[in-house]
């Protein structure tokens, strides 16, 4: 067999034992060690799996995946989420389906803080949908609205996803950061207008929430609700501005929640307790996705399946508008059934060969590719969004209801992508000014 046959085999057989279930790690890790048998020797493959996780996780820029994930544990841990929520519906509930409204802001703001589109679809999932199905919101606007806007936190920086992005494709993590900023606000102010004008169209969807907020009521939420802007404002700022890194960024963001948690006296032993357990076990799992990942790109690397592939494809065309489409067609299918991270990981050692040879700009490239990520989150049969807000609202809400709710948003997803496509200058303005 040639390298780049045993390469595609690889690739194929790793596929498969994820579409089995197997764990993506393992999948990678099997498939990567019986391939650099075949490409090497023995003893050959077993010194790169050896040396591999130690050259790559050592990476410095890796540092801030854990403390981002520490900010956003600590600032729902401390209850800064249910302030958040009440907050913006005191706001928001006036408008034609206010509360579906109030989660989309809501699940922006967190996604900001936290970083992760599950860590943002679960906590916000255990808040507004029961408090959108008391008011007679229809089960599938008020458990599609929480899986479709906790995508947002892959594309709203910080983003874990970005931070992988950004360091495997060798480009600036903060510049990766600003270029997700205006299009993850574009994404939740379209996920607001569908929402308004359905429920107009619609009343049924979303009865009227017959509530008075005072003046003093207006004063709490604000009070409530400033630690998480600021916390935001002063991690994103930073970063834009030049004070600090990226990497630094995660360290002081994860600092700043603690110390305002604990200012406000909403941070218990307990609840720090949980929040460092939840953001070790979600690190350690992204870290072994990350090695299997390394071992599979190795792999690669030597059969020259990158090459070929980029060659293959550019010899049909170099337009950007052909790569986008079939990116697009790799990510809708093959986020069916592999979550968003092994996804990503897997994919970029075949894609990025093409989008370099074509010569299309890598940051709004990262964006294009993480708004595909997002929809992937929410597309059956997986759909791993869906399945966190059906296992935090139980039996309150159907699967079928949610991936029905979800079908509008991701329509609007669609959208949305396109625009990204279309003017590039979105993505590309605020990483041109730092």
């Amino acid at each position: 067999m040639t390298p780049t046959l045993i390469g595609l085999i690889a690739m194929v057989l790793a596929l498969v034992l994820i579409a089995l279930r197997v764990p993506i790690a393992v999948s990678m890790g099997l498939v990567s060690f019986f391939g650099l048998m075949l490409l090497t020797s023995s003893r050959a493959a077993w010194g790169m799996i050896t040396a591999i996780p130690f050259d790559f996780i050592g990476n410095w820029a890796f540092t801030a995946v854990p403390m981002f994930l520490m900010m956003g544990y600590v600032c729902g841990s401390s209850g800064m989420t249910r302030n958040l929520f009440r907050s913006m519906r005191i706001l928001l509930s006036r408008l034609p389906g206010g509360l579906a409204v109030t989660s989309v802001g809501a699940c922006a703001l967190f996604a900001a803080a936290s970083g992760s589109s599950v860590a943002t679809a679960s906590a916000m999932a255990r808040i507004a949908v029961p408090e959108m199905l008391r008011h007679r919101y229809h089960p599938g606007l008020a458990s599609g609205v929480i899986a479709a806007s906790g995508t947002l936190g892959s594309l709203i920086p910080p983003s874990v996803l970005m931070i992988l992005y950004a360091v495997y494709s060798e480009v600036s993590v903060g510049k990766q950061f600003m270029a997700g900023f205006i299009p993850g606000i574009i994404s939740a102010l379209i996920y607001m207008t569908m929402i308004v004008v359905r429920v107009k169209l619609t009343p049924s969807l979303a009865p009227p929430v017959e509530e008075s907020f005072s003046w003093n009521d207006i004063w709490s939420a604000v009070r409530d609700v400033w630690p998480l802007p600021t916390l935001i404002l002063l991690v994103l700022g930073g970063i834009f501005t030049g004070v600090f890194t990226p990497t630094e960024a995660g360290a002081i963001g994860a600092t700043l929640a603690t110390l305002l948690a604990l200012f406000r006296r909403a941070l218990s032993r307990a609840a720090f307790v949980k929040a460092l357990v939840q953001t070790a076990s979600s690190t350690t799992s992204i870290f072994i996705i990350l090695v299997g990942t390394m071992f599979i790109t190795k792999l690669l690397a030597l059969s020259g399946l990158p090459t070929a592939l980029s060659e293959l494809m550019l010899g049909i065309s170099t337009s950007p508008i052909w790569i986008l489409f079939a990116v697009s067609v790799l990510y809708v299918v093959l986020g069916m059934f592999v979550e968003t991270t092994g996804l990503l990981l897997l994919t970029m050692p075949l894609i990025l060969p093409v989008v370099n040879g074509a010569g299309m700009d890598l940051i709004w490239f990262g964006i294009v590719l993480i708004k595909l990520l997002e929809i992937s989150l929410i597309t059956p049969p997986v759909g791993l969004n869906v399945y966190v807000i059906k296992g935090a609202v139980g039996s309150l809400v159907s699967l079928d209801e949610v991936f029905r709710g979800v079908a509008w948003f991701l329509v609007m997803d669609v959208l949305t992508l396109i625009i990204i496509i279309a003017f590039p200058i979105l993505s590309l303005y605020l990483p041109s000014l730092m």
